[in-house]
């Protein structure tokens, strides 16, 4: 008896190493309700030896465990906020390095537009340690705000960040790394790399990436809109200038090259969505701005003609 028993608990554990959260729930449910009915049923009889006072209950908690394992698949997991493959309904989170160093992944934290675990394990800590070490003073700076972020985070009461030391030493490079911890732990990547974001879509994990937030929430501008910027510097084609918005928009201005360091009113052409970034394209023309301005901008093309003469 000792023996059976031994090697039915051994079944019975490497049964439950392979079974799914739901069969779990619904062979641990199934077992509770037989093993009740089981006793509810010997007790009315009130009768019976001893015998059939253990087997009866173990008999129908082993039926009810068997039904429940083969019902379990009719179980709404996510009425308990868990996903259907078990996981957790919010997705853990796994910083990457390039995001940490960024820094706009805190200020999106604080606003509350993360939520669930955080995670930064500990092999791209290792590698901002290694950044932060540095001898370019560039570089050095950079692993330290790295570093100066994840302990904002962590300070932030709203926000649960996990330091997880799980490690793939098997695995050198720490873009593999990332990937292959997140798909253990059913997790999104968070991250501004663009090349580990196409690797991760690849190999069917999820990716955060924050440039694309970024882009997302820009201000939309349309062909024919008139817009006020600042001409900052020449571009590359005959006659351009180049002006940048508050976020960073490269904007392209036709006919204003000479009105470097002035700020104009120009109308958009066109807009062009690139993978690096929105390019915002328009056209200055002097008919349309108020007589002072254009006045000044006259004024700044005959002292650059006299200049030149």
């Amino acid at each position: 008896m000792g023996a059976a028993t031994a090697i039915a608990i051994t079944f019975i554990a490497l049964r439950l190493r392979q079974a799914g959260l739901k069969a779990l729930i619904g062979g641990t449910a199934g077992m509770l309700v037989g093993g009740v009915l089981g006793l509810i049923f010997i007790s009315v009889l009130n009768q019976g030896a001893q015998f059939f006072r253990v087997a009866v209950p173990l008999m129908a908690g082993y039926i009810g465990l068997v039904v429940g394992i083969s019902k379990s698949d009719s179980l709404r997991l996510d009425v308990l906020g868990l996903a259907a493959d078990g996981s957790p309904g919010v997705a853990e989170k796994v910083l990457d390095t390039s995001v940490i160093i960024d820094g706009r992944v805190a200020d999106i934290a604080e606003a509350g537009f993360l939520d669930g675990n955080l995670i930064v394990p500990q092999f791209v800590l290792h590698e901002l340690q290694l950044v932060a070490d540095s001898s370019d003073s560039a570089k050095r700076n950079r692993g330290r705000r790295g570093l100066d972020v994840v302990q904002r985070l962590r300070s932030m009461p709203l926000v649960h960040l996990e330091v997880s030391g799980q490690d793939f030493p098997e695995i050198r490079e720490v873009d593999l790394k990332l990937i292959e911890f997140a798909k253990l732990h059913h997790a999104k990547i968070v991250t501004n790399d663009f090349n580990l974001n196409k690797l991760a879509q690849v190999q069917g994990v999820e990716v955060l990436n924050i440039n694309e937030l970024a882009n997302a929430v820009k201000p939309v501008v349309l062909p024919g809109e008139a817009m006020r910027v600042f001409i900052l510097k020449e571009g590359k084609e005959y006659n351009q200038g180049v002006a940048y918005l508050d976020d960073g928009t490269m904007v392209v201005v036709d006919n204003a090259r000479r009105l470097i360091s002035k700020t104009v009113d120009i109308t958009v052409t066109s807009v062009l969505q690139t993978t690096a970034g929105k390019m915002i394209f328009g056209k200055y023309d002097e008919r349309q701005q108020p007589s002072g301005e254009h006045r000044a901008a006259a004024g700044h093309l005959s002292t650059g003609q006299s200049a030149g003469g």
